[in-house]
């Protein structure tokens, strides 16, 4: 029987994917990585290797420490007539797929900045699907949806965090408010504050990969 694949953060060091059951590392262009069920991933955003470790964590002195406030971690809802939409704005990773894919509902320099009645259900459903992070959830009629389901994969996006579903379980690591354990983001650039979690600090950082 196989193994459940799982991530572990290793102490001021890369991350370690052990898996002998078939998940994927991939880029965001289809590129897949080889793994002999085991692999080391860069988080201090140095390696001349990424996605994978070469030791560059020990001579730039990498820490993972998390310096997050921890009162901005809470999931907020968003009432509307039909659907609710939770938000952790401690978890997001910036993606943009909800401000750049539906305007009308999640409208970046308002207050609040969560419309739910802003489009249709159907939409902001697809649209709240492709959030890599958790960040953001919904109920319909008051009834909370179930995580998506995908199968194992870590995709190494392009300058950006590492996206993480089909639950693969981060060991030992403790989850934002109402963030669901089976997707989720991981800083690879190593400037986020919420590490291990991306917050969405590659953009400030101007961290370039490939």
């Amino acid at each position: 029987m196989a193994s459940k694949p799982k991530i572990a953060c290793l102490p001021n060091g890369p991350y370690s994917l052990s898996d002998e059951g078939g998940a994927q590392v991939t880029r965001s262009s289809g590129e897949t990585f080889a793994t002999t069920g085991k692999a080391s991933l860069c988080r201090c955003g140095g390696s001349s290797s990424k996605p994978f470790c070469d030791g560059t964590h020990r001579k730039k002195g990498f820490r993972d420490d998390n310096t997050a406030d921890p009162a901005k971690n809470k999931r907020i809802a968003y009432a509307g007539k039909r659907i609710t939409i939770f938000d952790n704005r401690a978890v997001c990773a910036h993606a943009g797929h909800c401000t750049d894919g539906l305007a009308a509902v999640f409208r970046h320099h308002d207050t609040p900045w969560i419309e739910p009645d802003g489009a249709a259900v159907n939409e902001i459903v697809a649209v709240i699907k492709k959030c890599p992070s958790g960040a953001l959830s919904y109920a319909i009629e008051g009834i909370e949806a179930r995580p998506p389901q995908r199968a194992p994969k870590v995709t190494v996006t392009d300058n950006g965090p590492y996206e993480v579903a089909g639950g693969i379980e981060l060991e030992g690591v403790q989850f934002g408010d109402g963030a669901p354990r089976g997707h989720y983001t991981l800083c690879r650039c190593g400037a986020s504050k919420n590490k291990p979690f991306c917050d969405g600090s590659h953009w400030d950082a101007k961290f370039r990969d490939p």
